[in-house]
């Protein structure tokens, strides 16, 4: 999620577990203690594009880490005199909870989460919320404003539960609705897949993107669970056959990171590569083909033979 709601949860949470210790340090605590783990965004100034795929959202988004950071965060605390009176057990749990639940939450979405590091290196995605939807976050903001003025806890906690509840909700949508739907409209359209995905786009989970591959096509449809939408799936070609040139680990990384959900196509001397795990905003018609979606990676190869990864986006026409 982004960081406004990341620290907004963090806040939240802190204010619940410490506002009686610690008044509105609490939540300010809990803001940055959130937003930890996203720090790894740093390092793109370190590796390159390639490198980062993986290691975002890679070990400072692991279950592991939440324990050894808590521990560090720990012993820090008790360091300082406003916080010494506190008890370990307590400030070590603020900490995990502050940690856990930004992972959590990151992995409602549909980017993946690595939360087994370093056991695995899955990325782990419900896809059931969009990386920004004020619908959950507001409540956390607005329940926390309201405790911060009034000085009662109440208002936090019912911003909590509203948040929570909407994102069972969302998930809900997604499990018992639209992949029903889905599953139901490729039998009727006579689509062979192998696999398929859903992921809403917008908020309030009312509109879904939903994306589904065999060995030589992608199927692309958008549906509503409130509206008769009358489209069709569109169908984009692989193209897997553009890649055999291209450097092998770079391939692989890719390939890895789009979870096999792609479309490859050649324009002006370079390769432009569509990964529909992450990033389903829509059809755009460039003026020259129609795009599954608006970002794709670019594959250049230099003078020296090797191949640079970047990333660009189609313009509508």
């Amino acid at each position: 999620m982004d960081s406004i709601t990341q620290a907004a949860l963090g806040a939240a949470i802190g204010h619940s577990l410490l506002g009686n210790e610690l008044g509105k340090k609490a939540a300010l605590l809990g803001a940055v203690i959130a937003t930890i783990p996203d720090l790894d965004v740093i390092l793109y100034a370190i590796y390159s594009p390639l490198e980062m795929l993986s290691i975002h959202r890679g070990f400072s988004h692991s279950i592991a880490f939440t324990f050894i950071a808590a521990f560090v965060l720990t012993f820090l605390f008790t360091r300082f005199q406003w916080t010494r009176r506190i008890s370990k057990k307590k400030i070590w749990l603020f900490s995990w909870l502050c940690l856990i639940t930004h992972i959590l939450l990151d992995t409602c979405t549909a980017y993946g989460t690595q939360v087994l590091m370093p056991i695995s290196d899955a990325r782990l995605g419900l896809d059931c919320i969009n990386v920004v939807d004020p619908v959950y976050t507001l409540p956390l903001i607005i329940g926390l404003g309201l405790s911060m003025l009034r000085k009662i806890a109440l208002p936090n906690k019912v911003g909590l539960l509203i948040s929570l509840v909407y994102l069972m909700m969302t998930f809900g949508i997604k499990e018992v609705l639209i992949e029903r739907i889905v599953k139901r409209e490729l039998h009727e359209s006579s689509i062979e897949y192998s696999e398929f995905k859903t992921t809403p786009v917008g908020f309030a989970g009312i509109h879904w993107y939903a994306v589904a591959r065999n060995d030589d096509s992608l199927y692309l449809k958008k549906f509503s669970w409130l509206e008769d939408l009358d489209s069709e799936f569109v169908s984009f070609p692989i193209h897997e056959h553009l890649l055999d040139r291209v450097d092998s680990d770079l391939v692989e990384g890719i390939k890895w990171f789009s979870k096999g959900l792609y479309t490859v196509e050649q324009r002006d001397g370079t390769i432009r590569f569509f990964n529909l795990q992450v990033d389903m905003r829509g059809f755009v018609d460039d003026g020259v083909q129609l795009a599954p979606t608006a970002g794709y990676f670019e594959l250049k190869e230099e003078e020296d033979g090797t191949w640079q990864l970047s990333s660009g986006t189609v313009l509508p026409q």
